[in-house]
């Protein structure tokens, strides 16, 4: 490294030491958060630490304390579980043993931790921290350490990372784990879900989460389960019948398969445990329908880390770096955590405060407030899956009398089935008569409309592709016959679910207002495309399942590279990179100078990108951020209606609903011209762009960066959890 790049320019660790530990119960993502830990810190030219077995090997120091090189973490991205260990430590509890881990730590000049665990791990390394200066004074009393190594490693900073699957600490919207984990759950459910053509079941599936029910939730929003049992939304007194009503509606309806997902730590109203026999043995005796129960148990800790998670780990293990460069003896102990798509900083102790409110106020059964200091993240799961799990009488509907129909545009994308089914079932709720179209606005143009009722996208949420079916065509060469369709069937809003042909499509819709009143509607678009580029959000349906599927295939062909103990290399091209340097040629010369030492094989993905079931991310995404788009819908339509009639033309009422930084926004469509490269169909400015330089350094295939290379790392400085409770998946 010949020179210091301008956005670290202030940011030396020269002279710092880092150790890094993981502590508490393993999680899938953990050793990617080791991993850009160690090589952040060795780039910005400090020394790290493993320090093996947690708490344990702090206490126990000798070769449980290991500095370590670049290539130390090499291949474990796609590791699951820790490859440092975690064990629980009953001496580090006792001032005895934090004593003996200072001594360890001061040593090798080690003033600066970085923790992985959850509320319990975090908490005692604050109490470590808080106890540091009178622990290295009562070392020298002791004629430990002399006085020169107080007063030079007097201050221990120390920053945690969230690793826990269960997603329980407050402050972050997701925890490292968290997704790999619905990733298992959701594996299992999809292998039930093809049984069901077979026999007329009840499946109840039992999900970790002895104190914090997301994962349950998460899992009941992500495959349409009939019911759902936790800790934080005990069900109403009488919930045995209402339950057993439900599930007898279903079958009625020919229903083949019913699901009912419990967590652990589920409880009644009267703190009772509801557990997964219980449920089971309620089904049996009042309905006799065939109910089998299925424990995940320790599953769903194993398996690869998911791509969310990979990268989640990655971009808060440099952050944690950056932290621990910029603390200073005043800052308080921090936290990084997720809050929408930024990486942040948080008080730690605030965060362990709130977590540890949750449970007593689940404790005193107050649990409205359990579920609001939750965070907003698991407080819009829970609504979205109210609205969508059960279908008031049509009695109890408001009936609004408007016509709101659905479609999709442009290439498949893993999740747009979800988003559909979200649309229908809140359109539904919120009184409208729903209709789907048929391929796009292609099928619009002739006529493929048809209305679609609740009962129709039962089960739609795990399905791949798009079962309305799609098209790229643009609608600008059939806007007469469009107009013409949306007058025959009333159609007074319009929500499009798609990617860039989408956005394109509503652009031209706009514009076409001037000549037919038919298009003076609300119109709304939800973005959806593998390619993940359409401007206005940083998130689009599908991608996320496209990314694992990539991961996945890599996964494969190292795991094979692995067994032969060969040293491997990996390199990905994008299909329109440039026009010579194809995959072909970069094969061949590969191929070529490698003849002898190593072998060189090709694998062109193409559209096992868009294919396959979607991963839990792109359902829980596309579930709810249709189901704000249709709320808006409601409101839009309300305000526009006069006279009798819906008349929309105002820019605002033409919106693209995105993920922008740390919340869900409504774009007018207009607005978002001036941030679109119409030439390239990208937006002006992605985000994911700044991770460029983490991805280098990460990866050392440069040894000097300079702001060209990306643009500013971006880092968030330090916020209240208050503030960062307006995540959104």
């Amino acid at each position: 490294m010949d020179h210091q790049p301008k956005f670290f320019e202030n940011l030396s660790g020269t002279g710092k030491a880092i150790g890094v530990l993981t502590s508490g119960g393993d999680a899938q993502g953990m050793n990617a958060a080791v991993r850009a830990v160690v090589r952040m810190g060795i780039y910005v030219k400090a020394k790290v630490y493993f320090v093996y077995e947690g708490y344990q090997g702090m206490v126990d120091g000798g070769d449980n304390i290991v500095e370590v090189s670049w290539e130390s973490v090499s291949s474990i991205l796609q590791v699951g579980g820790t490859v440092i260990g975690s064990a629980r430590c009953k001496s580090f509890r006792t001032r005895e043993g934090r004593l003996q881990a200072a001594y360890n730590l001061v040593r090798r000049g080690i003033t600066n931790l970085c923790v992985i665990g959850g509320d319990g791990s975090l908490t005692g390394a604050n109490l470590f921290r808080e106890e540091w200066s009178g622990l290295l004074e009562e070392l020298a009393q002791k004629g430990k350490i002399d006085e020169e190594a107080v007063k030079k490693y007097a201050y221990l900073n120390i920053v945690g990372m969230v690793g826990s699957i269960d997603n329980d600490f407050c402050g972050t919207d997701m925890t490292i784990g968290t997704d790999s984990a619905l990733h298992r759950i959701i594996e299992v459910v999809d292998a039930i879900m093809t049984t069901a053509q077979s026999h007329q079941r009840t499946f109840v599936l039992e999900v970790m989460g002895r104190h914090c029910g997301y994962l349950a939730l998460v899992s009941a929003l992500a495959c349409g389960a009939d019911w759902v049992f936790i800790p934080e939304y005990p069900p109403e007194e009488g919930w045995e019948d209402s339950m057993c009503v439900k599930l007898s509606e279903n079958r009625a309806r020919k229903k083949r398969l019913n699901i009912i997902i419990v967590a652990e730590g589920a409880i009644d109203c009267h703190n009772k445990p509801i557990t997964s026999e219980k449920v089971k043995d309620l089904v049996v005796q009042r309905l006799g329908f065939d109910t089998r129960v299925t424990i995940l148990g320790h599953v769903q800790r194993g398996g690869t880390p998911s791509a969310f998670d990979r990268i989640l780990a990655s971009r808060m293990g440099v952050e944690a770096v950056l932290a621990l460069l910029e603390a200073t003896p005043d800052t308080p102990a921090c936290v990084v955590s997720l809050s929408g798509n930024q990486a942040v900083r948080l008080p730690l102790m605030e965060c362990v405060q709130m977590t540890q409110e949750v449970q007593k106020a689940m404790d005193e059964g107050r649990f409205v407030e359990a579920v609001r200091l939750r965070g907003r993240s698991f407080e819009n799961n829970l609504n979205t899956y109210k609205l969508l799990s059960q279908k008031k009488p049509d009695a109890e509907l408001p009936k609004s009398n408007f016509n709101v129909a659905v479609l999709n545009v442009g290439a498949p994308a893993a999740g747009m089935n979800a988003a559909v089914r979200a649309a229908v079932r809140v359109g539904i709720t919120e009184g409208h008569k729903m209709f789907a179209v048929i391929d796009g606005f292609e099928g619009f143009a002739r006529g493929k409309i048809k209305e679609i009722s609740w009962g129709d996208v039962g089960g739609w949420t795990g399905q791949g592709g798009s079962i309305l079916g799609t098209k790229r065509t643009l609608p600008a060469k059939y806007l007469e016959k469009i107009a013409d369709q949306m007058r025959t069937n009333n159609i007074n809003a319009l929500m499009v679910i798609g990617g860039f042909e989408a956005y394109l499509g509503l652009l031209e819709l706009s514009a076409a207002r001037e000549k037919y009143d038919e298009f003076c509607v609300p119109m709304v678009m939800v973005p959806a495309t593998v390619s993940n580029n359409v401007p206005g959000s940083d998130f689009s349906i599908g991608a996320d399942t496209a990314l694992n599927t990539i991961t996945d295939a890599n996964v494969e062909h190292l795991t094979e590279k692995m067994k032969t103990s060969i040293q491997r290399g990996l390199v990905l091209r994008n299909e329109n990179c440039n026009e010579n340097y194809t995959t072909d040629f970069i094969y061949q010369l590969y191929s070529e100078e490698g003849k002898g030492v190593f072998d060189c094989r090709k694998n062109v993905l193409g559209h096992m990108q868009q294919g396959g079931a979607p991963s839990p991310f792109d359902r829980n995404f596309g579930t709810k951020i249709s189901a704000k788009a249709m709320q808006w819908i409601s409101k839009k339509l309300k305000e526009t209606y006069r006279k009798g009639k819906v008349f929309a033309n105002t820019d605002d009422s033409v919106c693209l609903l995105g993920m922008r930084r740390r919340n869900l926004v409504f774009q007018p469509v207009a607005e978002l011209k001036n941030e679109t490269d119409f030439v390239h169909r990208i937006p002006m400015e992605q985000w994911w762009l700044k991770l460029r330089p983490l991805m280098k350094i990460l990866a050392k295939y440069k040894t000097s960066y300079d702001v060209s290379d990306s643009g500013q790392l971006e880092h968030v400085a330090m916020h209240s959890p208050k503030e960062a409770e307006t995540g959104a998946i």
